[in-house]
């Protein structure tokens, strides 16, 4: 296993500054346990007082790819493709249907592009935020047939100082009505029960082609027991239709007005369902709260475009 160092992990990162900037955020102490730590409240930005929401949409489907496969699975697929006769373009195009494809289906498939919307977006707000790269690649294993759906919504990894941080990520997405605490909820118990599991299901997917062989090493060294310094983090994504109108008219008070609903909407949330007392590793937990109005029609919106 190579010495990896907090650089190297820095420059696998995913370049994703497009799609983020059709978002706002915001990173702050929130009137939530834990009350020591900052977190995140998430919106898609405006320009003036229109909503960029078909960017956000159109920029977070060209990063499919990005999700399925490794740079170095992609560029395997790109060439194999080219060595068949296309161009890079039409390799490209070739290796993003595929990437499409690998969307689950099922009777409710309404339901299925929920999740792996949210998971989606996981992906890519622990890349950006956290500053952490897959450890395992969540969505090849969701659409295999021969593989259990893993626990994790995602797995990442990165290196601070001396540590060897292992981030463990949950995705809920609740386009109905407004349920934002439940949702909430239901994820703070979904990686709770990860956490408790997350080395069985780790242990099932090493030497699997979802890893690269770097990350394959930190894996099987963090189960052996042979990685020094480890901490494990959680992280969980809720994505929730939000119903509070909004009733400004700049960009500016917009904004400011989506945070306050944000602030509010941690404020609001029940701490007696964070059992931290009993559960010390949600200590270590960051929140990632998106209200989106009308988040049926946006989902809507996205399956038909894939």
């Amino acid at each position: 296993m190579r010495n990896l160092k907090e650089q190297d992990i820095k420059e696998r990162l995913l370049k994703n500054d497009t799609l983020f900037r059709d978002v706002h955020i915001i990173k702050q102490k929130f009137d939530i346990l834990p009350e020591d730590k900052e977190h995140y409240g998430v919106s898609i930005a405006f320009q003036d007082i229109q909503e960029l929401r078909e960017d956000f949409i159109n920029d977070l489907l060209d990063t499919i790819v990005d999700w399925v496969y490794s740079s170095e699975k992609y560029k395997e697929l790109r060439d194999k493709e080219i060595k068949n006769g296309k161009t890079e373009a039409t390799a490209f195009s070739t290796v993003r249907r595929k990437a499409e494809q690998k969307f689950r289906k099922g009777s409710d498939s309404n339901l299925l592009v929920q999740g792996q919307f949210g998971e989606l977006l996981l992906f890519h707000f622990i890349q950006k935020c956290m500053e952490a790269v897959p450890l395992l690649r969540k969505m090849r294993i969701t659409t295999s047939s021969q593989h259990e759906r893993f626990g994790a919504d995602a797995i990442h990894y990165k290196i601070e100082g001396n540590k060897n941080i292992i981030i463990l990520g949950e995705a809920k997405t609740y386009s109905s009505k407004y349920k934002f605490n439940e949702a909430l909820e239901d994820a703070i118990n979904s990686i709770l029960n990860t956490y408790k599991t997350h080395r069985e299901e780790l242990n099932l997917y090493v030497h699997e082609d979802f890893l690269d062989q770097e990350m394959n090493d930190v894996a099987e060294a963090y189960l052996e027991k042979k990685l020094k310094n480890v901490e494990i983090h959680l992280v969980c994504i809720v994505v929730y239709n939000e119903t509070k109108k909004l009733k400004n008219q700049t960009e500016t008070e917009i904004t400011k007005e989506i945070d306050k609903i944000i602030e509010e909407r941690y404020q609001n949330f029940d701490n007696k369902k964070i059992p931290i007392e009993e559960n010390i590793i949600l200590n270590r937990i960051t929140y990632i709260a998106f209200p989106i109005w009308k988040l049926d029609e946006l989902l809507e919106t996205f399956q038909k475009e894939l």
